[in-house]
């Protein structure tokens, strides 16, 4: 061991050796975010949020409207809404990725 180098921890070892191995593989570490990558992710998150309340507003709606009846119809609003909430995370998700590896995102809802 020299004088010059402090001695490192076993997280920093580890990291080390997963870092060696993505290098190996080809895989490189992203580069930081723009200012512009972080504006159009903060935009994404909002519309999705957005996007995810209108689907709760309506979800409630039709909830209230056939808690008296049907019990199969009750399931099936519950299936629809768990099914829209998983398409808008897993769009926001595939826009998100697109625009950190500096493409421009997917198609507009």
């Amino acid at each position: 061991m020299t004088k010059d180098k402090p001695l490192k921890s076993a997280y920093e070892l580890a990291i080390e050796r997963l870092r060696a191995k993505d290098r190996e593989a080809g895989l490189d570490e992203p580069a930081p975010l723009t200012d512009e990558q972080k504006e159009t992710i903060t935009e994404l998150r909002q519309k999705a949020k957005a996007k995810l309340a209108e689907i709760e507003i309506m979800h409630r709606k039709e909830r209230a409207a056939a808690l008296a009846g049907d019990p199969a119809e009750l399931e099936s609003i519950e299936e629809r809404y768990q099914v829209d909430r998983r398409r808008v995370e897993s769009k926001l998700e595939s826009d998100i990725a697109l625009v950190k590896r500096g493409r421009t995102r997917g198609h507009e809802d």
